[in-house]
């Protein structure tokens, strides 16, 4: 459970990170630490080859060569002077180098490999170790050293920087760790937590998280998450009031059209009155009932739950179209109708469904006073888009705002403004939509899009 949260994982890769950074400069540092060593043992045998060279005989007993040899940690020292004198300060038995480093050459990654090979070996070699004598431009100083004192001396040295990076590993990650809870661990447990709490009960308004104030992006995170939630529960207790409402509605619809049925059957008998008044007033009084009643019908299609059911099929656009004239004209009454639809177009949708489409626009713009209709089809890009244009006189700027928000969106007064919520609910259930191009005191012309019979989506 610990290396589950965020902050244990960050903090062991900060550990992690650390060592492996020591562990790259640890090769170099030991190469800088060898030569470092070599150039000790340098001075000291400068200093004890200085002695000798200090002696009126040019030379020492052996006793103080083998006290001077012993400071140094040198078997031989001898200075090499630029006037071509070399002073030597040796054990009685000076045993043979087996490898040779001159200092003067070389480049760090040659250190870095020798280096290396004084770490792996075992054995202890004999060094000599050339290098220019300290404090004396011109002067070399040789040395015959043993490895094994060299290497322990690294091995030791690495083992220090080992603890040290573990120290400094440790440190670094208590710190990352403390940091990541202060700054993101706990406020994400914050915000997390309000999201349980809230999801337990969206509608609770004391579930909405409270802000930190902070000003970076867990403070924005948090804000983001109070407004969603907030939208969220407000949405909910919207779509509870409408669920009452449309249950309301339902019953309250089913007494409304019993009673409209009633006053429709009464309403005939006033057809056949003798009394001029009463024929008279009687047709508006029929139109009045039949509207009401579509208005009742509209309503419960609209509060239905769930889509429409979806029959597609595949049928030419034209003849469908054609059957919008005779629907919708009563004589010589009725709005000339223009078609330019390709005959061969053919469409994928639910024959019924589309057609319900169509009628409800060209009611419309028969309502909004139109003497003229046009219906204009063609196929680009894998859609086809279908203009219906009017000559009425437009939508005012209301009704183009919410056009599509059912109860909200009629350009009449006493309109339900649901006629263009259920189209557009039809069309997009068949993989299209409808929308308005345009709105004038010219006119109106809408646009509905299906996607071609060879690229329209399956629907169950």
């Amino acid at each position: 459970m610990l290396f589950r949260s965020l902050s244990a994982r960050l903090l062991v890769l900060t550990v992690f990170f650390v060592m492996l950074s020591e562990v790259l400069i640890f090769v170099p540092s030991v190469a800088r630490y060898r030569m470092t060593y070599f150039d000790n043992h340098l001075a000291a045998g400068h200093l004890a080859s200085l002695a000798l060279a200090a002696s009126p005989t040019g030379k020492l007993d052996q006793p103080m060569t083998n006290l001077l040899l012993r400071d140094v940690g040198a078997h031989a020292v001898i200075l090499h002077r630029p006037n071509g004198m070399v002073f030597m300060l040796d054990s009685p038995v000076a045993p043979q180098p087996d490898v040779t480093f001159d200092l003067t050459k070389g480049n760090v990654p040659i250190w870095i490999q020798r280096s290396i090979e004084t770490l792996a070996r075992s054995d202890n070699r004999i060094m000599r170790v050339v290098g220019p004598a300290p404090n004396e431009p011109g002067a070399t100083v040789e040395l015959l050293l043993d490895e094994a004192p060299l290497r322990q001396e690294m091995w030791s040295f690495g083992v220090r920087i080992l603890e040290l990076s573990i120290v400094i590993s440790l440190i670094t990650a208590a710190l990352v760790y403390l940091s990541l809870q202060l700054l993101l661990v706990r406020p994400m447990r914050r915000i997390t937590g309000s999201m349980t709490l809230f999801r337990q009960d969206p509608e609770d308004a004391s579930r909405r998280i409270a802000p930190s104030g902070r000003h970076d992006e867990i403070g924005r995170a948090e804000s983001e998450l109070g407004m969603l939630q907030e939208t969220v529960r407000q949405a909910l207790g919207q779509r509870a009031r409408l669920a009452a409402l449309g249950t309301a509605v339902t019953k309250i619809n089913h007494d409304l059209r019993a009673i409209l049925a009633t006053a429709r059957l009464v309403s005939d008998g006033l057809a056949d009155s003798a009394a001029p008044e009463v024929r008279r007033v009687a047709p508006r009084l029929f139109d009045a009932i039949d509207r009401a009643v579509a208005l009742c019908t509209r309503t419960l299609d609209f509060s239905r739950e769930g889509a429409p059911p979806f029959a597609p099929s595949q049928f030419p656009l034209r003849p469908l179209i054609e059957e919008i004239g005779p629907a919708v004209t009563a004589g010589d009454d009725g709005p000339a109708i223009a078609l330019s639809v390709p005959a061969e177009l053919t469409v994928r949708a639910d024959r019924d469904q589309l057609y319900r489409v169509l009628l409800n626009l060209a009611q419309n713009a028969i309502e909004a006073g139109a003497r003229h209709l046009s219906f204009t089809a063609a196929m680009a890009d894998g859609t086809i888009a279908l203009d219906i244009a009017d000559d009425g006189h437009g939508l005012p700027p209301r009704a183009q705002e919410n056009l599509f928000r059912p109860f909200f969106g009629s350009a009449r007064p006493g309109g339900s403004g649901l006629g263009l919520a259920i189209a557009r609910e039809l069309m997009r259930g068949q993989g299209g939509d409808i929308g308005l191009v345009a709105s004038t005191g010219a006119g109106t012309t809408f646009r509905l899009t299906l996607p071609a019979p060879d690229t329209a989506a399956p629907h169950p």
